[in-house]
């Protein structure tokens, strides 16, 4: 395998985290995380920030904002 570089491994570096890239760029990717400390702390902090939102997303919404949210797009809704 040879080093994909910093500019490369951070413009796939969603898609590796996601693991929607061949075997072979994902093999690049992760041996470069592997040797470049900015390229995998960058890495660290995207897939934290994934993460955290993932979590964010499987919560109920309280009702009183969920209907809240609702009237207001029903209002947009009805304007339109």
């Amino acid at each position: 395998m040879t080093d994909c570089g910093c500019e490369k491994a951070k413009r796939d570096l969603e898609e590796y985290l996601r693991d929607e890239v061949c075997k072979t760029r994902h093999s690049d990717i992760q041996e470069h995380l592997e040797h470049c400390p900015s390229c995998r702390d960058e890495a660290l902090v995207a897939r934290t920030l994934t993460d955290v939102v993932a979590r964010a997303c499987r919560e109920t919404a309280p009702e009183v904002l969920r209907d809240q949210v609702l009237a207001r797009l029903r209002s947009a809704h009805a304007a339109h």
